[in-house]
């Protein structure tokens, strides 16, 4: 097996990135709310983390705006489930925003991940989950972080005791379970 020099693979990578999230704000049809909101990207934010809301874009009613001061943290004990959202056939991150009161205020993002089990929990509460698109940067800053620190473990299957045997006092060796045709 030939062995693959990765250029600056030794170099410390950062476990944090800076990003901002991009929101839509879309004239709704129904009677009841004036908006609909929806999470349509993240980018890398190289600046400082200036925390805030800018509109970037407006055309025929509908409104892209830009919030700041996010970032995407990486955890070594997560790279499992970074490894599978990068290899799934749609890889995504994913954007966590608050519930609001009021139908046509905008949810406002407060984390965003990479992993799917971390975001899971917000899906069972009150929260919002917005899945998007990896940006090239953030995918290739991520494969690297996942290729530092992740070794796959193959899964094994546990051998079968004989636990009624070892409850009457009596030394049984473990028994193969039936071959199922």
């Amino acid at each position: 097996m030939e062995s693959i020099e990765l250029k600056d693979f030794n170099d410390a990578l950062p476990n944090k990135m800076p990003i901002a999230v991009i929101m839509e704000k879309i004239p709704s049809d129904n009677p009841w709310i004036d908006f609909t909101y929806k999470a349509i990207g993240v980018v890398s934010s190289k600046g400082p983390a200036n925390n805030g809301i800018q509109l970037i874009h407006e055309d025929n009613g509908v409104e892209r705006y830009l919030i700041n001061g996010l970032g995407l943290q990486l955890h070594i004990d997560e790279c499992e489930g970074y490894y599978h959202n990068l290899m799934s056939p749609q890889p995504g991150i994913y954007i966590v925003a608050g519930e609001v009161d009021d139908p046509n205020d905008m949810p406002m993002p407060y984390l965003v991940s990479l992993s799917f089990d971390e975001v899971h929990a917000y899906l069972e509460g009150d929260e919002i989950v917005y899945a998007v698109e990896i940006p090239p940067e953030l995918y290739q800053w991520s494969e690297a972080f996942i290729l530092q620190h992740y070794v796959a473990i193959k899964k094994t299957k546990r051998k079968l005791k004989d636990w009624k045997g070892e409850a009457k006092g009596q030394v049984v060796e473990t028994k193969k379970p039936p071959i199922q045709h």
